[in-house]
């Protein structure tokens, strides 16, 4: 072959590669013209022969080498894989042959612009280079921006010519989108500080003129967000409450849908709500919905807070201590192991126990080698921790009126090594008649259990109106018996504290206030405690002492403890002669004509045949006198009371009536004539048993005269 004249085309230096369309990047290698194919494997004589397809994809303006590449025509792709197959194009050697000098040529440089390809065609054709132009014309409107398809399968068909553009497009659309999320949570926010008056109150009525409910009773989901909407206009009822409604109508509405939301009788949940305003009676119904922490007491007794969760940690439970105003308590979180069934809990190391249990022993903080009593111990969490805090010491006595429970009672006693505990069984309210002159006394009473309506979800509609007269009736009677049991000589007690698991005033500053008007040797004390909430001193119309702020009440939504009440009193004197006991009426400590036991005759009433075959007479009572004294100073000794108060004048004489109140022989108008009564009845006997011994017409030969004999007693013989 003869040798080629003239500079090769290999030694000529290429330029700057014309910009390509976009469009011609995009074009598939199925639908490119047959003819450009064939023409690849012919030798560029001229500069007017057809370029070489890659080259025109490449955007090159040099020529190709002198040898033909004869390769077959690639097969056709799928849409999936252009990208792809583009990719192994601008990488292949056989394409990509001619050697660049000084010129990187990657993919990205040989993509160019659209009016750069039409001029590159121009001048390697020599003409318009309109074929091409059509060709991809007829692909775009065919297949890649048809109306066929969707935006979706467009940005997929779409490389790295246009990425940059795709990106922008993205990241507005993002942007647009997160800007309407941020104004939507905006919105749902501001929900509650609208001004505007939300619709809460139903207009239509039904044939008896009860309101139709908007929704069905079912919907818990519209009905909590209209009990929502209700508690936000009471908050601000001056702002968001309807024209022309009153806040009794949408207080009406409240209760409504708390009863039919967390199932509370009427009745209840109004006392309830009544306690609150509404935002955080609110909460108070929604804590009750939840169970309070478990908590479990370190019996100090056995051993230590921090041994003890060291070896529950061990064990797979989940712990940490319950708060700084405890040093014994730890709050569960988790356990891999029962908690009443653990080596730990059998060997009395623990107890479990509720957090506001522990509130009524701090308060009446128990020291060591006293006299204490517990009047409604069982089932002995309260008493172990009495004794834990008296170390074993002094003496400690359970009460309960309940055998069966004082079962149980006797269990943690024994089971948490209580060695200064003596149990026993009788009424509360009789407890003063048959033992006094404790140090301390803790009265935690029966009650209506409204502060533990999370254990308990009975509560909610088995209390009537009748519950909450009977317990607060014998709540007051046992407070009296309490204040009667505590020695007020005691050098380092002298205390009572009483305490419900209920948070109704009629159950607490009700009592509370009852015990101060019948018992005025006793008074309010601070409690000690760190936390909680003062007592009311006016609720409802109702007006307490101002000392009863010293009171403390605990609320689940506020503690995260069971509803309670805790009070601590001091008694500061003997009990007044005139004030009775636990089941009797009282007289405010004040001596008054009016309140004093009426006289009653204690002559028995016998028949006329009867008073024939009598041979006794009445009683002398200033004979008497002195046995009647010694027998009632013995009385106020186990009463707990001081018998020098009531017996020390000889001119004050005092007597017992039936009930066990004492009369002085103070010359007041009732007792006067009282004494004028009793005279009377004696002369009315005494004239009858002369007219039966006088006149029955019978002669013994001897009158029958009186003498005495036997302590003073007179006699009549025949």
């Amino acid at each position: 072959m003869a040798p080629r004249k003239g500079p090769s085309n290999r030694m000529k230096k290429q330029g700057i590669p014309e910009p390509l369309d976009e469009s011609l990047v995009t074009r598939k290698r199925k639908d490119a013209p047959a003819a450009a194919v064939e023409e690849r494997g012919k030798k560029r004589r001229t500069a007017k022969e057809a370029p070489r397809k890659d080259a025109v994809i490449n955007g090159s303006k040099g020529k190709s080498k002198g040898k033909p590449v004869k390769k077959l025509a690639p097969p056709p792709v799928s849409d999936d894989e252009i990208s792809d197959n583009e990719a192994d194009a601008i990488d292949d050697p056989d394409i990509m042959e001619d050697p660049l000098d000084g010129v990187n040529v990657t993919g990205l440089d040989a993509l160019g612009s659209a009016s750069d390809s039409d001029e590159a065609d121009d001048d390697e054709f020599g003409e318009s280079g309109s074929d091409v132009v059509d060709s991809d014309t007829e692909v775009r409107k065919a297949g890649l921006w048809s109306d066929d398809e969707d935006e979706d399968d467009i940005e997929e068909k779409l490389t790295a010519a246009n990425i940059e553009g795709l990106s922008r497009k993205l990241d507005m659309q993002k942007a647009i989108e997160e800007a309407e999320a941020q104004a939507e949570m905006e919105e749902a926010a501001l929900q509650t500080n609208i001004a505007e008056r939300p619709k809460v109150l139903e207009d239509e009525q039904d044939e008896d003129g009860r309101p139709i409910s908007t929704f069905a009773a079912q919907d818990l989901q519209l009905l909590r967000t209209r009990l929502t909407d209700t508690v936000r206009v009471l908050d601000d009822f001056k702002n968001l409450a309807e024209e022309g409604r009153s806040r009794a109508e949408y207080r009406a509405q409240m209760l409504k849908d708390i009863c039919a939301y967390y199932g509370y009788s009427e009745f209840l949940a109004d006392k309830l709500m009544n306690l609150f305003p509404a935002r955080e009676a609110f909460a108070f119904f929604e804590a009750n919905e939840t169970p309070r922490p478990i908590v479990i007491r370190t019996n100090t007794l056995r051993t230590h807070r921090r041994e003890l969760a060291q070896t529950l940690i061990n064990r797979g439970v989940q712990l940490e201590p319950i708060g700084k105003w405890s040093k014994v308590g730890l709050q569960i979180f988790e356990s891999q192991v029962p908690l009443g069934a653990t080596p730990e809990y059998l060997a009395g190391h623990y107890i479990l126990q509720a957090a506001s249990s522990f509130l009524p022993v701090m308060a009446l903080a128990p020291q060591e080698h006293e006299r204490v009593l517990d009047m409604a111990a069982a089932p002995g969490g309260k008493t172990t921790h009495i004794a834990a805090l008296m170390k074993n010491t002094g003496c400690i006595f359970a009460n309960d009126a309940n055998k069966s429970r004082a079962k149980g009672l006797i269990g943690n006693i024994h089971r948490l090594g209580c060695k200064n505990t003596i149990v026993c069984n009788y009424s509360a309210l009789e407890f003063p008649k048959v033992m006094g002159g404790f140090d301390r006394v803790l009265l935690d009473a029966p009650c209506s259990g409204t502060g533990v309506i999370a254990k308990d979800a009975s509560v909610k509609t088995n209390k009537t109106e009748a519950d909450f007269m009977k317990l607060p009736h014998l709540q007051k009677q046992l407070i009296l018996a309490a204040i009667d049991s505590v020695d007020h000589h005691s050098k380092t007690g002298g205390y009572l504290v009483y305490s419900t698991c209920s948070v109704t005033v009629e159950e607490n500053e009700q009592v509370v206030q009852y015990a101060l008007n019948k018992r005025p040797n006793i008074k309010l004390v601070e409690t000690g405690l760190t936390f909680g909430k003062e007592g009311f001193t006016k609720i409802g119309g109702r007006i307490f002492h101002p000392s009863m702020k010293m009171t403390r009440r605990y609320y689940p939504h506020a503690y995260n403890v069971d509803g309670f009440f805790v009070a601590k009193f001091k008694k500061i004197g003997i009990t007044p002669p005139n004030a009775i006991g636990a089941n009797g009426p009282s007289t405010n400590g004040k001596v008054d004509a009016t309140q004093q036991e009426e006289y009653v005759d204690k002559t028995p009433i016998v028949d006329e045949d009867e008073q024939e075959e009598s041979d006794f007479g009445g009683w002398d009572e200033e004979e008497d006198q002195k046995y009647m004294e010694r027998a009632q100073r013995n009385v106020l000794r186990r009463k707990g009371r001081d018998p020098k108060a009531v017996l020390d004048n000889p001119h004050k004489k005092a007597k017992q009536g039936q009930n066990g109140a004492e009369k002085t022989d103070l010359k007041t108008d009732a007792q006067a004539s009282g004494e004028r009564v009793q005279k009377a009845k004696k002369a009315d006997v005494a004239a009858q048993g002369a007219k039966v011994n006088g006149g029955s017409g019978k002669s013994s030969g001897a009158e029958s005269r009186p003498r005495k004999g036997n302590g003073g007693r007179e006699e009549k013989v025949r």
